[in-house]
């Protein structure tokens, strides 16, 4: 797996040999920064069940000023920190060991005022899912 574009293009990302993680693709978050692209530069962006933390680093990599990496599998909140330390990301980059429906702006309205962020990218295995989740 590797970076797409950008900053840190063509970079290699590590990734878990569980099946924990099932990693988007490269061809498909090069289709989702292509419709995305002219929103990322300087925006806050938030990787829900960020896994790896490809969907995210690809928008620093692309000009976002910050990224909220959101991972409640402790392996994988430790794996987005050493993908984030091997490419030299120190800044603009928080990753939080929480579960993200818990952390999301839906569940929390009051919270959502007080940061907005751009863009939310949420990425989930349907078997994941609550019986019900939050309506926006």
């Amino acid at each position: 797996m590797r970076v797409i574009a950008g900053t840190y293009k063509s970079r290699i990302l590590k990734s878990l040999k569980d099946l924990a993680l099932r990693p988007t693709s490269d061809r498909l978050r090069e289709t989702l920064f292509n419709v995305l692209a002219p929103n990322i530069a300087g925006s806050r962006f938030v990787d829900l069940f960020a896994g790896t933390g490809a969907i995210g680093i690809e928008a620093l990599s692309r000009g976002a000023a910050e990224v909220a990496f959101i991972e409640n599998h402790a392996p994988a909140a430790t794996l987005i920190r050493r993908n984030l330390e091997s490419l030299g990301i120190n800044t603009g980059a928080t990753v939080l060991a929480v579960d993200a429906l818990a952390a999301s702006p839906c569940s929390r309205p009051e919270k959502a005022r007080e940061r907005r962020h751009s863009t939310t990218f949420f990425s989930i295995l349907h078997t994941l899912l609550p019986k019900t989740t939050p309506a926006c």
